[in-house]
């Protein structure tokens, strides 16, 4: 089943202030609506559903989402594990427009009903609330990193910016919307996606390359519009990525998680400047 059409961005008039000046004109604003994941699971005579998470998120790439969720969360381990999908109708109130998609799961699939039972609920700027333990947020980390591979030049690295520009279009209408850009080790843009929530965005792209069996992505390099957090960091090691690059700061946390599984982790990159703050052996200098 394809994904629905969706609406990512919105227009309302808005009050314009320019010094002493004021007039209306139309603002385009990135949608933020909840989706609630739904997972199908158990054997074929005793299927279960279950609610497990309710994100807030902007529409679209929603089944590369839930996807991407449920293989950094450790719930699934590979595309095979998934049957099918189905977006359920949506119920309105007065504030939001809820969406779900029930994800049915492979019969033979063993599910930790503890880690389905940690109720997730996922807001657009905080991840996954109620983590109980690093330990628990990273069990799913199962690809090795090759000390010093792959091989990337400065002038690589430089470009980058650039080519996360190029693929943010919402973020062109908006300027409120986070991205992620998936490159290949000569700077080629291979995946990308946008969202109003930073984890969900790279959730949507790791989805994709989970559906187009791509993981483990360790010959491949992954761009962050903002911040290096330590969610974001959880996700980039389960899915094998070696180099992470991002527009912002990293956060402390973002740094030691990089340096014990031996992630190269660049921030505040810019053109002709960038901190390489772990895993610099990777970075092959200027040619």
């Amino acid at each position: 089943m394809l994904n629905q059409a969706f609406v990512s961005v919105v227009t309302r008039p808005i009050v314009k202030l320019e010094q002493q000046n004021q007039h209306t004109v139309d603002d385009a604003l990135t949608v933020e609506q909840p989706l609630e994941i739904i997972l199908r699971y158990g054997s074929t005579h005793h299927r279960i559903a279950k609610p497990l998470s309710v994100t807030m998120r902007t529409p679209g790439m929603d089944y590369e989402l839930a996807l991407g969720f449920l293989f950094t969360e450790g719930i699934i381990n590979s595309y095979a594990d998934v049957l099918s999908f189905q977006f359920l109708g949506t119920s309105t109130n007065t504030e939001t427009t809820q969406q779900s998609i029930v994800i049915e799961l492979h019969p033979q699939l063993m599910v930790d009903l503890e880690k389905l039972n940690r109720h997730f609920y996922t807001t657009s700027s905080c991840g996954v609330c109620g983590k109980t333990s690093i330990d628990q947020a990273l069990n799913h980390a199962c690809f090795v990193l090759t000390n010093g591979y792959p091989q990337i030049a400065t002038s690589v690295l430089y470009n980058l910016p650039q080519k996360l520009q190029q693929t943010q279009t919402d973020f062109g209408k908006t300027g409120g919307i986070h991205a992620c850009l998936l490159c290949n080790t000569n700077g080629d843009a291979i995946l990308w996606a946008e969202d109003v929530g930073r984890h969900n965005a790279l959730d949507k792209l790791i989805g994709q390359a989970l559906k187009h069996k791509l993981l483990p992505l360790s010959n491949h390099i992954l761009v962050l519009s903002g911040r290096a957090s330590f969610e974001m960091m959880q996700k980039a090691i389960v899915a094998g990525i070696p180099i992470v690059a991002a527009i912002g700061a990293p956060s402390s946390l973002a740094v030691e998680l990089a340096e014990n599984y031996g992630t190269t982790l660049v921030g505040f990159l810019k053109h002709n400047r960038a901190n390489v703050y772990t895993g610099f052996d990777r970075i092959a200098g200027k040619h």
